[in-house]
C-alpha cells in the first residue's frame, strides 16, 4: 500500500521541516523509494536537503490560490503508488491546503485508491503551546478518520506542559486519542553539546548519514549524533515500520538512490 505523510501545522517556525527531514531518513534508510515535496511558499527548507529527490510546489503564487498546483499534488501522489510521498508544508499554506483536502475528499478519494494518508502535526512548547495545541485539535476534528495523526511533541522551547499536565493528559488528546496512532518526543538538548551538534546538522541541511561522514562534525559529535538517531528512530521505528532487511542494519550509512519526479513540460506549466 502506497503512502503519503502530510507535515501540517499552522504556526510557523516549529519543526515542521525537521520532521518532514526525520521521516524521509527513516524511510530511505529502510530501503524505501521516496518523492519528497516541498509546498512552503516561504522556507523552502525541506528542498535544501540533498540527500532526497525534493521537489516544490507552488500552492501559493503572489499570495494567490493556484488551483492547477493542489491537483497536481494529489495527481503526485496517486502515479507513484511503489514509493512513499512525504509533503513538507508551510505556515502560509496550511489552510488553503487543508481546506482544499478537506473540501474535495482528497483523503477519502486517497484512501480508496489504496493509499495509506498520515499527518503529521508538530506541536512543541514555550510561547507557541496554545497555538500548537489548537492546530492539533483542529486537523483531529475536520480530517477522516481514514487519515492517521502521529504527533511530533518538539520540545526544543520548552516543556509541553500546560497546568502540570503533559501531552497524554491534556483534554485535547483525550478527546482525540482514538486517532492518534503514534507519538514521538523530540528531546530538549543541552546547547553546549547534543543542542550545538543538532543546530549545526539543521543548518546545513544533512542527515544523520551525511553529519556523521561528514569532515564537519569531531568524533564525539558524531558520537552524540549516532545517539540523538537511535533516540528518534526507535520511536520511529513502531509507528512507521521498518523492513525486515533493515531490522539489524547498522550506521553504516548505505542509502538507496533517491527516486526523480516526474517534471511538467513547459508547456504543461504555462
Amino acid at each position: 500500500m502506497a503512502k503519503a505523510h502530510f507535515t501540517l501545522q499552522g504556526k510557523g517556525g516549529v519543526g515542521k521541516s525537521l520532521v518532514s527531514a526525520l521521516i524521509a531518513q527513516h524511510r530511505q534508510g529502510n530501503g524505501i523509494s521516496l518523492v519528497c515535496i516541498d509546498t512552503d511558499p516561504v522556507n523552502a527548507t525541506f528542498t535544501g536537503y540533498s540527500a532526497f529527490p525534493v521537489e516544490r510546489v507552488e500552492l501559493l503564487k503572489d499570495n494567490t490560490i493556484d488551483e492547477r498546483e493542489f491537483d497536481r499534488l494529489i495527481e503526485i501522489i496517486t502515479e507513484n503508488r511503489n514509493s512513499e510521498i512525504v509533503i513538507d508544508n508551510g505556515s502560509s499554506s496550511f489552510i488553503p491546503l487543508s481546506s482544499y483536502l478537506i473540501e474535495n475528499e482528497a483523503i477519502e478519494m486517497l484512501h480508496e485508491m489504496g493509499h495509506e494518508i498520515f499527518i503529521h502535526p508538530v506541536i512543541t512548547g514555550g510561547q507557541s503551546l496554545m497555538d500548537t495545541l489548537s492546530g492539533f485539535d483542529s486537523l483531529a476534528r475536520q480530517f477522516p478518520e481514514s487519515a492517521k495523526i502521529i504527533v511530533w511533541l518538539n520540545q526544543y522551547f520548552g516543556n509541553i506542559e500546560k497546568e502540570d499536565k503533559t501531552f497524554e493528559k491534556m483534554k485535547v488528546y483525550q478527546d482525540h486519542k482514538d486517532r492518534v496512532a503514534g507519538i514521538i518526543n523530540i528531546p530538549r538538548n543541552s546547547g553546549a553539546t547534543f543542542g550545538e551538534d543538532m543546530q549545526q546538522m539543521l543548518e546545513s541541511r544533512m542527515t544523520f548519514e551525511q553529519a556523521i561522514k561528514s569532515d564537519q562534525f569531531k568524533l564525539m559529535s558524531k558520537h552524540r549524533l549516532k545517539m540523538m538517531k537511535k533516540i528518534l528512530f526507535d520511536q520511529m521505528n513502531p509507528v512507521l515500520g521498518v523492513t525486515a532487511s533493515t531490522t539489524n542494519k547498522s550506521d553504516s550509512g548505505n542509502e538507496p538512490p533517491p527516486r526523480r519526479i516526474r517534471k511538467r513540460s513547459k508547456a504543461a506549466s504555462e
